[in-house]
């Protein structure tokens, strides 16, 4: 792979008994997986999600105007992009942040050209809170990004190794996809992403691999091009 686009949920950076906060080690993980990456020479974008402190469905934010929930989940997602780089940065990985809401003193702000030149320059960029507005989710952010840095796939990292057609998680006999369709994704209702997300994929001919990033190597597996998970294409 040239360049890619790796979307990691907030969930993935917490402690699997508690799904908040950050895990160390789990974190670790992540980023020596990205940096053995980068030094075989894989451009890589990263959105991260902040649902491991806070997201706008939770039972928290349920009294709360769903622009202002919105918003204190793309905070959520500075902290986790923070937390990141600073690991990245224990491996001696070149890494910046760029934030869609303007705070200088953490990131930079989002500037697509910028972020295309980091990535030729070897560097891994994090895009944090999302895109900048209420209402749309990081998965949506990152179908964007993945767009506008002319990524040649998107990666999403989830708890599951790939998409079924019913949830694995509470249905024995779902039956797992090694590649289907964005129509089909869209006409069986999948919950993989957001419908906006899976909209703006395929109108931008992006592909999509979703597979299990909990599981080791499979994040360094997914970013140098194995078929691991499934693909939507």
């Amino acid at each position: 792979m040239k360049r890619v686009l790796l979307k990691l949920s907030g969930e993935s950076f917490a402690n699997s008994n508690t799904n908040f906060g950050i895990e160390p080690k789990i974190i670790e993980r992540i980023a020596q997986e990205i940096t053995k990456a980068n030094k075989d020479g894989v451009e890589i974008g990263v959105v991260v999600g902040g649902g491991n402190f806070f997201r706008g469905v939770q039972e928290s934010a349920k009294n709360m105007a769903q622009a202002n929930a919105d918003y204190m989940g793309m905070l959520a997602t500075v902290i986790n992009a923070v937390a990141l780089k600073d690991a990245l940065d224990k491996n001696g990985t070149q890494t910046r942040v760029q934030s869609a809401i303007t705070m200088t003193a953490i990131a930079e702000p989002y500037i697509r050209l910028r972020a295309i030149r980091h990535l030729e320059k070897g560097r891994v960029v994090i895009f944090a809170a999302g895109t900048g507005n209420p209402y749309f989710t990081t998965d949506t952010a990152a179908s964007l990004r993945a767009s506008e840095i002319e990524a040649q796939i998107m990666l999403k990292s989830t708890r599951v190794d790939g998409v079924y057609d019913s949830d694995p998680e509470k249905d024995t006999n779902a039956t797992k996809y090694d590649e289907i369709s964005f129509k089909e994704v869209i006409d069986k209702k999948l919950k993989v992403m957001d419908l906006t997300a899976i909209t703006l994929c395929e109108e931008n001919n992006m592909s999509i691999r979703v597979f299990d990033g909990t599981k080791p190597e499979n994040i360094y597996k997914s970013l140098i091009g194995e078929k691991i998970g499934t693909l939507i294409k």
